[in-house]
């Protein structure tokens, strides 16, 4: 089992992948408190570091090793909410996607500091230096944060969301081409999608996307009906639908990175 908390891959690519929350693994004090649910732990973006892997030679990659019920890489050190008066899970989740607990045992502020101090801070200080080696190297550094979730979750949202959702906090993330690079690669598909819809970015995109100084975030919100055999357990990766949709994944990074240069020409 992961003792690092981060697992970090260096590229010499101007593109930084974000993992936050592509592995299952739990502490066994962590996980003895999670009730039947959420030993499930449906809450999981499967399979997207498999999803992603080898797509773009030279990027970095930061992949969390521990499960968001631990903490979520992705939610403000200060557990602010993400999208106020809707519902959604914080940093450290109390209930699933579903609105219901997954804890015999919920974590009291003692023990959410402990875990902010051995996983969420580890995992954000590796993504911080790893963003200005890269931003040092180029000149610029963009973030590109992997993400997927159910298709369908009544909680969360209405009906069944698009099978890509881009995040750019409202534009304000990163330079206006690379958000309509994403979106030209993923409207090409055919398949559904959706810019700053339901998923605007998470922390992560919001916190480090500072145009200005030369470090651009973008979210990718995958749904996960796109790559995996059913949304249920076992969560099967398909690898038919899986091998279709790494085309434009792929497509998306590489120009990306191509645009790097013209970011910093400007």
């Amino acid at each position: 089992m992961p003792v690092n908390p981060v697992d970090i891959i260096q590229g010499d690519s101007p593109i930084i992948l974000g993992l936050p929350h592509s592995c299952g693994y739990l502490p066994e004090d962590i996980r003895a408190k999670l009730n039947t649910s959420g030993q499930v732990l449906a809450d999981t973006d499967w399979h997207v570091h498999r999803l992603y892997d080898g797509l773009l030679p030279g990027a970095t990659t930061v992949r969390a090793r521990f499960h968001r019920y631990v903490i979520d890489a992705n939610r403000s050190p200060d557990d602010a909410s993400l999208y106020p008066g809707q519902n959604t899970t914080g940093l450290v989740p109390l209930t699933d996607f579903d609105g219901e607990p997954i804890w015999t045992e919920a974590p009291g502020p003692e023990e959410i500091a402990e875990r902010k101090a051995r996983f969420h801070a580890p995992y954000h200080a590796a993504l911080a230096a790893e963003i200005e080696r890269v931003r040092a190297k180029h000149g610029v550094a963009i973030l590109y944060d992997c993400h997927s979730i159910r298709s369908e979750i009544p909680f969360l949202f209405e009906g069944r969301l698009p099978d890509f959702n881009i995040g750019t906090n409202m534009g304000a993330s990163c330079d206006p081409r690379i958000e309509a690079a994403a979106r030209e690669v993923v409207e090409a598909t055919g398949l559904s999608w959706a810019v700053n819809g339901r998923f605007k970015g998470g922390w992560t995109t919001r916190h480090y996307g500072q145009p200005a100084l030369g470090v651009h975030a973008i979210q990718m919100e995958l749904a996960q009906s796109t790559h995996l055999v059913t949304e249920t357990p076992p969560f099967d990766y398909d690898e038919g639908k899986a091998e279709a949709l790494r085309d434009p994944l792929r497509e998306i990074l590489v120009r990306l990175a191509a645009l790097a240069p013209m970011l910093l020409a400007e």
